[in-house]
Parts: structure tokens; sequence; C-alpha cells
């Protein structure tokens, strides 16, 4: 008698599983046919780096070193420069991809607004190297194809002869 009801309880545990699986049957496929159909990305994934530009289509980077210092894992090296108008930029300016790990600490110091996380989740190589990416590569290609989806607290440039004061100072803008 106990084999018995043994082999009832065995017969309706395999129909219950036939059933979820008879049920899935004349359902809708969720199968995404990933080369030609991209899943959308959610509003706060952090995908690939890039490097905004101003509306006139100078770069916002002033080289300040503040993403760098931010970065818990080091992968931000930049090396700033100037140009005749007396105005600093980022001569050389690299990410390395495969030691960064998205958390986005870079975009929420930077005080110009100049590097943001985008949705791109697509980049693979065959070799390390490829994975240092360059300004060249991180900067908006200009003239732009499309506006930003950004919408920036400030845009345009301050002008070179303004120095922001610590808090606390007569001053908190100073003008020479």
């Amino acid at each position: 008698m106990k084999q018995f009801f043994e082999y009832l309880k065995q017969v309706i545990l395999i129909s219950k599983g036939m059933w979820v699986t008879f049920k899935h049957l004349f359902k809708r496929p969720v199968t995404i046919q990933y080369p030609k159909q991209k899943v959308p990305m959610y509003p706060r994934f952090r995908g690939l780096h890039f490097l905004e530009r101003y509306e006139d289509g100078s770069e916002r980077c002033v080289c300040c070193g503040l993403c760098a210092a931010a970065c818990p894992v080091d992968c931000i090296y930049m090396e700033p420069a100037e140009n005749e108008k007396g105005e600093r930029y980022a001569k050389v300016y690299e990410i390395n991809e495969l030691r960064c790990i998205f958390c986005g600490f870079c975009e929420e110091a930077c005080p110009e607004e100049a590097i943001f996380l985008g949705k791109e989740y697509e980049f693979s190589d065959y070799t390390r190297d490829k994975f240092i990416y360059t300004k060249e590569d991180l900067v908006v290609k200009w003239p732009r194809e499309k506006p930003s989806s950004i919408n920036f607290l400030r845009k345009e440039r301050r002008p070179p002869n303004m120095t922001v004061l610590p808090p606390g100072s007569e001053h908190s803008v100073e003008n020479h």
C-alpha cells in the first residue's frame, strides 16, 4: 500500500510538470533576436564612458583631475595643457575599461559635467590594448548627429579669468 502512494505521488508531480510545459506551449516566445533586436537598457545603467562638448563644439574637460582622484580603481590617466587663450584642456585622457568597475564616481566628481557613462554595452576586442580608450575615442563627435540627451546645469564655458574661492571666504567668485 505504501508503494502505491509513492507511485501516485510521483504521477501527480510529473503531471504538474507536464501541465506547466503544456501551458507555455501556446504562449509567444520571449527570445530576443540579439544582433537585430536590442534589449532596452534601464535608466540607471552605466555603460561605456564618453566626454561631452559645449554647444560651440569645444571640449568640456578642463583636466582638473577630480574624476581620476574619485576613481576607486585608478583607471583614469590625464595630462593637462593650456591653449593660446589660457584655457585648460586635457592633452592626454585615457580610461582603462578593463580595470573600470563602472561605479559612476568620475561622473559625480566632474565639476564641468564633462564625463558621462553612456548606455553602450557592446564593446569587445581581441587584445587588451584596445580597451584603453583615448580622448579621441571618448569625446563626442562634432558636429553632432543628434542633440545631447543630457540636461546640463551650465550650458556655456566659465570665463577664463574667473576663480572659484573656497566657501566661507568673503566672495565665492573673484574676478581678476
